[in-house]
């Protein structure tokens, strides 16, 4: 199903690499522009709100006339606490501790938007659940002095090393690292838009 007329220009609002590596690999045509969005949480807002909300504000960020844009946001929970991107490593460290040995759910949201007389905004919450191993604390040090938790929500990566502790998955193995696939093609149907068709 495609919409009539020439397809938009897809953009992807994000600089993340794994979500850029997502739609590669899939063989899509798209852009990327960085979102000038604040992303700090309200007091008290619902992490699913939350997620929502700023996936929302990324893909209008970048919504014009001729583009179909895509945003996405990630946040981990895990006993009532939210996890978002570490500030240092110690944080980092942190929350790992949190997440060893037990299971934690991970919430990405994704925006579609495109824009004519008026914005049009698609949206929905994918939810999975990860458990993960016992880490110990030489594994913990280890795993941040690498580099590789300081950007992501949660402090790892299920495409990175961070794999090798996560014994299970319920749920989108894309929503984990950050773009749900299947949740992106039923709202870009929404949209009136084949997602295979901007490859």
């Amino acid at each position: 199903m495609t919409a009539q007329g020439p397809l938009p220009r897809l953009v992807l609002a994000s600089e993340s690499p794994r979500r850029r590596q997502l739609l590669e690999s899939l063989g899509l045509t798209f852009e990327v522009l960085a979102p000038d969005v604040d992303e700090l949480r309200f007091p008290d807002e619902e992490p699913h709100d939350y997620v929502e909300r700023v996936a929302r504000a990324k893909a209008s960020a970048v919504a014009a006339p001729g583009v179909l844009a895509v945003g996405a946001d990630t946040t981990v929970v895990v006993e009532g606490h939210v996890l978002g991107k570490p500030g240092h490593p110690e944080e980092a460290k942190a929350m790992l501790r949190r997440l060893s040995g037990k299971t934690h759910e991970v919430l990405t949201a994704v925006a579609v938007a495109r824009t004519s007389d008026s914005l049009e905004m698609w949206s929905e919450v994918s939810s999975s659940l990860v458990k993960f191993l016992i880490m110990t604390e030489e594994e913990i040090d280890e795993y941040v002095k690498g580099g590789e938790p300081m950007d992501k929500a949660g402090a790892y990566a299920l495409n990175g090393e961070a794999a090798i502790y996560i014994e299970s998955i319920q749920g989108s193995p894309t929503g984990v690292i950050g773009l749900p696939l299947h949740t992106l093609a039923r709202l870009f149907r929404r949209a009136g838009f084949d997602l295979l068709s901007f490859q």
